[in-house]
């Protein structure tokens, strides 16, 4: 059985890794790269520390509107596709990369699986939410990582091929900590220790797009002490386009995205968590770290990211996880 799995972006480089290990006891796979993510830092780095192999295909997209990336995916991925007959296309999480490997497969009659199945944010303004619900639709497979992602899939009439099978961001953590620990170096090169610093991340169209958001959350950051915010480029585009850079930098420890390694660690021993990002979230839920989420439909609207808040928060986590 040849399996193709489409990848793009570091999320989906993370789920990749833990799966096309145990593919290869078994199937012949071939990885496609779709190029969405193509900065040594949000890319190679995740191949090399996560050791998986070199993509047999790598479409070049680069950045571009969404209307764009996806199109242009769609349209290479199909040749590869019908270059090599695989069959089965694996598709990992919600990103462009995604559903225009969903969409290739689909339409040559290729048999979909969908690893991170059925989660749901119900906001349709995130392009996200809507890569997500279309892909499902296109899947003969659906991997889910939890019971609600079962229960969205029902709710949407999808009950054929889906199955309950954990989260594989869990298997890549499990399986990476201790090698991250011992590797990286990341709290000696930026004078950090641990429990004394937050860990802000923040990437999402629906925070960088808007002037007004984007401002709020350089706000926020600039009255917290000790802040680390490993910039993703766009994010970093679009604060120097609102023109908020220089007065970002001047509070904040700004720093280049950095490999998957790095991040856990700090991750595991920041203070706080303050991401728009869901893997993040996730990854603070498994480590134990309080961690704020700067998204319209989370557990915080942003505009009210205070120090009061922050002590607030941290203390009801303390209390929950009854160490205080």
């Amino acid at each position: 059985m040849k399996i193709a799995s489409v990848v793009g972006a570091r999320p989906n480089f993370i789920k990749l890794a833990p799966v096309s290990k145990e593919f290869r006891k078994e199937f012949d796979e071939i990885i496609i790269h779709t190029g969405q993510h193509y900065d040594y830092e949000m890319d190679k780095v995740f191949f090399d520390e996560l050791g998986i192999p070199e993509p047999d295909y790598h479409l070049g997209v680069g950045s571009g509107s969404h209307g764009y990336q996806t199109g242009e995916m769609l349209k290479r991925t199909e040749k590869v596709l019908i270059k090599e007959k695989p069959d089965m296309v694996l598709v990992f999480g919600d990103t462009n990369s995604t559903l225009a490997g969903a969409l290739a497969a689909v339409k040559l009659h290729i048999k979909v699986a969908h690893v991170e199945a059925g989660l749901r944010s119900f906001d349709k303004k995130m392009p996200e939410e809507i890569n997500s619900v279309l892909t499902d639709h296109c899947s003969d497979l659906l991997f889910c990582p939890t019971e609600t992602a079962v229960k969205n899939l029902k709710n949407e009439g999808i009950t054929k091929g889906v199955y309950l099978t954990g989260d594989v961001m869990v298997d890549a953590l499990q399986e990476n900590i201790k090698i991250a620990e011992k590797k990286s170096r990341i709290l000696d090169e930026l004078d950090l220790k641990p429990e004394e610093y937050y860990l802000a991340t923040a990437h999402r169209a629906e925070n960088t797009d808007d002037f007004s958001r984007l401002k709020s959350i350089v706000d926020a950051f600039c009255e917290i002490e000790n802040i680390v915010f490993p910039c993703h480029p766009r994010t970093e585009k679009m604060f120097k386009k609102f023109n908020l850079w220089d007065r970002l930098q001047k509070r904040v420890k700004v720093i280049k995205p950095v490999g998957y390694f790095d991040m856990l660690v700090l991750e595991k021993n920041a203070r706080k968590i303050l991401t728009d990002s869901g893997g993040v979230q996730k990854e603070a839920y498994i480590f134990k770290v309080p961690c704020i989420t700067l998204r319209e439909n989370g557990q915080l609207n942003f505009m009210v990211l205070q120090k009061r808040f922050l002590k607030e928060t941290e203390e009801s986590f303390w209390e929950w996880k009854g160490e205080r």
